[in-house]
């Protein structure tokens, strides 16, 4: 389900009627889910993952890897999709992602690490996800 902008709530009362309360942590508050809670940790299902809030494609699964931190990782987002903005909470100069649509929060993007060719981890909460399988 993706909405319009048109759809899309305007006040974050109206966005907290919409989200489950981890939900709005996450998305609206810009929180954190714990280390290895979420549902797609270890997900391997071919598909695309779209933002939980307002259902805008992110990240293909074929982006997806295996970063061991315990959040789910990809390489690359879909162009477009995902807008970078600094962080400077927690005592450091992160770059958090957050949907390019709806402006909710989705994690944090490192690079230098060497995990992939690209470069590029982005280390998304699961609960900003939502995946919508693909028929193999």
């Amino acid at each position: 389900m993706s909405l319009d902008d048109s759809e899309l709530p305007r006040t974050e009362d109206e966005w907290r009627v919409r989200l489950s309360p981890e939900e709005f942590r996450v998305l609206r508050e810009h929180g954190t889910e714990a280390p290895w809670s979420g549902e797609y940790v270890d997900t391997k299902t071919p598909g695309v993952y779209h933002c939980r809030a307002c259902g805008l494609e992110l990240f293909a699964s074929d982006a997806k890897f295996d970063s061991h931190c315990g959040w789910p990782s990809f390489d690359d987002a879909i162009p477009g999709r995902v807008r970078e903005v600094e962080d400077r909470s927690m005592g450091m100069v992160r770059t958090e992602i957050r949907c390019a649509r709806c402006d909710s929060h989705l994690g944090h993007v490192f690079t230098g690490e060497g995990f992939t060719p690209k470069d590029t981890r982005h280390c998304v909460n699961s609960v900003s996800l939502r995946l919508e399988p693909r028929d193999t």
